[in-house]
């Protein structure tokens, strides 16, 4: 299987190099596409690589899903922001849309504390005069850091960071996170606040970890100000926007704040007349953040490998759109995912899939413990993908299910019972298929519509309802012989209580829908179906 992935925005050379030497992977480095040019590339690719000079709105994305062709399932974004991206259309076409956040962690909190030092003891402005005679140093008194209470918004990896060497530095540490409900972080050394009105109104330095989002634009603004002490020092090297631009002018020209120190904006660049430009109490940087030859390598090669495996199907790490779903899968917990997926396709055989209104999956066992939201949404993904004309992925599944009015649950067993699944469809009728994994790693159905069989469900396979009546199993094996299809293997599920008996044949190839008619014509064959599992 080859793997198209398209670098559209300079990335060190690691990145490519990795990729490069994956024998199945094709890679296209194309770093001055716009347009339509940009439309096309997106459209004949498996991946997408960016950083932040390459914008991917609602009109590109949609524009490249109208070719019948487009196959592309993630964007990978060497970086943390992903405001370059449209979320909302990505997750609406199954795309997932990743980002390397902890490969940048060190370095963007670096920066933010180097920022937050050189504010505090005016170590760039010093230095400018410094650098033209000047000797004044009564004019650059700072303040020490030591004792001073610092707000982070944010408490992820960039914000526990930043917490940790101030801590380190004798500050003492308070924090707002909408997604953290502990009172206390970092082992209790950092106070946690239910809002960031709370934070602004008892930090002398306030410094920024979060995304932009509708939540975070503009959340520092100049209704939040009038609550802040005076001299409020404010450290951003977040993401532009999440600090009003105009609103910290004027804090700063009133003296409510006594100074800014700022990596982003919210348009880069910001233009030449921009007042972080010339404002004396403004330390600014061009987007610094992860602007270190570590970080460069680490978001490169974290950015590429995370895109590969998620298109090799080995998991999806750092995903910004999956709505907190677990999607990381050990080796034994990724063939329970393939199971669940061939056993959907055989249950395909003989259910109304197109009728299907509810998804039940019961997982047993220690293999698939605590996984078994993951492992029913991508049971539910090969339910769909077999009644969906638009693409379904992990990402949009639970979206595309609502909309048809489809329900999935599951249940989760004794973890000491032996490994297994079960899957219940229901719509007109009700169906059930059971399988496991053995030792040897190949996945096995034991049951369907409560007869027990044991075969591995892969190549071409035939599922077959008839009588039970002597002579059935001579009556197919003869038609399919006169039809010069080989019988590679036959399991024979006994009859039911209505007198009905099952086949499930795998042959040699994939049965035309001539011999497909010939075997449902058969006297005693009351349904014939086929399925190529792979």
């Amino acid at each position: 299987m080859s793997i198209k992935i398209l670098i559209a925005d300079k990335l060190a050379s690691e990145g490519a190099t990795y990729l490069k030497g994956q024998p199945e992977v094709e890679v296209i480095e194309n770093t001055g596409l716009t347009g339509d040019e940009l439309v096309r590339a997106i459209a004949d690719v498996d991946g997408i690589i960016v950083r932040s000079a390459v914008k991917l709105p609602q009109d590109v994305l949609e524009q490249a899903f109208k070719s019948d062709q487009c196959n592309l399932k993630g964007i990978a974004r060497a970086g943390v922001g992903v405001d370059n991206i449209d979320l909302k259309t990505a997750t609406k076409y199954g795309v997932a849309v990743m980002n390397s956040a902890s490969a940048s962690t060190i370095t963007t909190a670096e920066l933010a504390f180097a920022l937050m030092i050189s504010l505090a003891r005016n170590v760039a402005s010093s230095n400018a005069v410094f650098r033209e005679g000047g000797w004044d140093r009564s004019e650059y008194v700072g303040v020490q850091l030591a004792g001073r209470t610092l707000g982070i918004v944010g408490m992820g990896r960039i914000g526990q960071a930043m917490a940790r060497r101030a801590i380190a530095f004798g500050m003492e540490v308070i924090g707002f996170d909408p997604f953290m409900k502990e009172s206390t972080a970092l082992d209790g050394n950092v106070r946690m606040l239910e809002t960031f009105d709370e934070l602004i109104s008892q930090v002398d330095i306030v410094s920024f970890h979060v995304p932009k989002t509708e939540q975070t634009d503009g959340m520092l603004g100049t209704t939040l100000f009038a609550k802040a002490k005076n001299g409020l020092l404010v450290i951003n090297a977040a993401r532009g926007g999440i600090v009003n631009e105009e609103a910290l002018v004027e804090a700063l020209d009133s003296g409510k704040c006594a100074g800014a120190a700022v990596d982003v904006y919210h348009s880069e660049p910001p233009a030449d007349d921009h007042p972080f430009r010339s404002h004396p109490k403004v330390l600014a940087t061009p987007h610094l953040g992860a602007s270190t030859v570590e970080a460069q390598e680490a978001v490169a090669v974290n950015a590429c490998a995370s895109l590969l495996r998620y298109l090799r199907g080995e998991g999806l790490e750092g995903a910004v759109n999956a709505g907190g779903l677990d999607l990381e899968l050990n080796q034994r917990q990724r063939t329970y995912v393939e199971l669940a997926t061939r056993m959907i396709l055989l249950l395909g055989t003989v259910a109304n899939i197109q009728n299907t209104k509810e998804v039940h999956v019961e997982l047993c066992g220690k293999a698939t413990a605590g996984k078994g939201d993951t492992i029913a949404r991508y049971a539910l993904v090969a339910l769909l993908q077999q009644c969906c004309d638009e693409p379904v992925s992990i990402i949009n599944v639970s979206a595309i299910a609502r909309e048809l009015g489809v329900s999935t649950t599951h249940d989760v067993g004794p973890t000491d019972a032996i490994d297994a699944i079960s899957i219940r469809t229901k719509g007109e009728h009700e169906h059930t298929i059971e399988g496991t994994v053995h030792a040897d790693g190949m996945p096995r159905i034991t049951n369907i519509e409560g007869r027990q069989i044991d075969i591995v469900p892969s190549g071409h396979m035939i599922t077959l309802f008839n009588n039970n009546t002597p002579g059935m199993v001579g009556k197919v094996g003869e038609a399919l012989g006169e039809a010069k299809l080989n019988i590679d293997e036959m399991i024979i599920g006994k009859a039911d209580e209505q007198g009905m008996a099952m086949m499930i044949i795998k042959v040699s190839e994939s049965p035309s829908e001539e011999i497909l008619r010939s075997l449902g014509s058969l006297d005693g064959v009351s349904k014939v179906a086929s399925v190529q599992v792979t």
